[in-house]
């Protein structure tokens, strides 16, 4: 059956977004027994680093964009009023601090273009990147190109990300899980798309085998989103009525891929692919090591969350991560992004 055919599947659609909100911010949601492997690694301190702390800069560029950081807003919400505001303010700070802004699932909007407007954070944001974003799997329920290219339109943005959640819709009450022949939709999508279109994962990774697979498909960057941060079996087991599936959830609150793990084998399958590092990064500290490890963009999401949805200082958040990020570099040796990715300053415990 057709999305399009559920009258009611939006509002289905938007309870789920508030659940999540909510869940997020008010569950013991992280993973248990799995960290993001950023532990695992420590920079080597240099006591003469030969540079001025004012001289650490961390401009890049991304999609096409001249960035002031290396940082981005991961994927979160939208569609719900609640979600709307949440997405202004985080684009608000983005576009303060230069960091990239990645949207929540956009089915929502599709379904209902007056949900459009709660993603659409251009106003707010009107320098930055900004990311779309679609669930991949819904390319075997419905949706096609024209969707793709739709979502990017209403929420005019620099790109669009597809969300890989396979563990997720398991756990989810009446998930979607039928990933039978998905990577030949995902490249039909990065063939007829104009814009970049790029995959994440939604906390679990993407290790070497399914990054070469998607690089094969056309895609033009990835995000290993791995494990160490959220846990969504967890999330959704706090929405689930039935008794069996809440008890197998926590049969799966240690799977997934450590980040860290994630950026050093996607780089070394994938020398030039454009990589984005999230899942677990608490801190500047998280996004230097994720950089030189082989990342190009670092991810936060949870955190900045909850500033967003309490009405909290983001801005503050992030500019805290930046001066973190700029302090470990300092402490480097390291000037700029190629040379933190370069000195091999970065060893394993």
């Amino acid at each position: 059956m057709n999305l399009y055919d559920m009258p009611d599947q939006s509002e289905r659609i938007a309870e789920r977004k508030s659940d999540h909100i909510r869940i997020a911010l008010e569950r013991p949601v992280q993973g248990v027994g799995i960290t993001s492997g950023f532990e695992d690694y420590r920079f080597l301190h240099s006591a003469l680093p030969e540079l001025a702390f004012d001289d650490v800069r961390l401009e890049t560029r991304f999609l096409g964009r001249k960035l002031r950081t290396p940082l981005l807003i991961s994927s979160m919400t939208g569609g719900t009023e609640e979600a709307g505001v949440i997405n202004r303010r985080l684009a608000e700070a983005a576009e303060a601090r230069g960091w990239t802004m990645a949207l929540g699932s956009m089915r929502a909007a599709l379904e209902r273009e007056e949900l459009a407007a709660t993603f659409d954070v251009r106003q707010e944001a009107p320098s930055i990147p900004v990311i779309a974003n679609l669930g991949a799997v819904q390319l075997n329920y419905g949706l096609g190109p024209d969707d793709c290219r739709r979502a990017v339109e209403l929420s005019h943005a620099d790109a669009l990300v597809l969300h890989l959640n396979a563990l997720q819709e398991v756990f989810q009450p009446g998930g979607d899980t039928n990933f039978h022949g998905l990577l030949g939709r995902i490249e039909e999508v990065c063939r007829l798309l104009d814009t970049p279109v790029g995959v994440k994962e939604v906390g679990w990774g993407i290790d070497a085998a399914n990054a070469r697979k998607l690089a094969n498909a056309g895609v033009s960057f990835l995000d290993v989103a791995g494990a160490g941060g959220t846990s969504w079996s967890q999330v959704e087991k706090y929405r689930q009525a039935d008794l069996l599936f809440r008890e197998a959830a926590d049969a799966f609150a240690d799977w997934g891929i450590p980040t860290a793990e994630c950026v050093r084998q996607v780089r070394a399958e994938l020398p030039d692919m454009l990589l984005v590092a999230s899942g677990g990064l608490t801190n500047g500290v998280d996004a230097a090591k994720a950089v030189a490890l082989g990342a190009d963009m670092a991810g936060f999401g949870r955190a900045m969350l909850r500033e967003a949805a309490t009405g909290g200082d983001v801005e503050h958040q992030m500019e805290r991560v930046e001066l973190e990020m700029r302090a470990a570099m300092f402490a480097s040796g390291a000037a700029n992004l190629a040379a933190l990715r370069s000195l091999g300053r970065l060893v394993k415990r």
